[in-house]
């Protein structure tokens, strides 16, 4: 068994370049896991809004939650960690 952690990934360029997508902060408006839950690859772990759009953080890895380090209106940051699994 290993232990991986789910980071916030890089915001997508087009925040960058449109000029609207990403004004403001950037927090989370919902956690969709707990410890001790089951997840696939590419299970929905977070939704953060963006003042523009919501938008869904997968879990890169399938295993088991060992702890969600984000609660709802946290503001993240790209590479902020936001959960650990276990994967066998």
């Amino acid at each position: 068994m290993s232990l991986r952690e789910v980071r916030m990934p890089k915001y997508p360029e087009c925040w960058e370049t449109c000029g609207s997508c990403a004004g403001g902060d950037v927090f989370v408006i919902d956690v969709h896991v707990k410890p001790g839950d089951v997840v696939r690859c590419d299970d929905n772990v977070i939704t953060l809004e963006t003042g523009k759009v919501a938008l869904d953080i997968p879990s890169p890895y399938a295993g088991t939650v060992v702890a969600v380090r984000v609660e709802v209106g946290d503001e993240l940051a790209a590479g902020a960690l936001i959960a650990t699994i276990a994967s066998a």
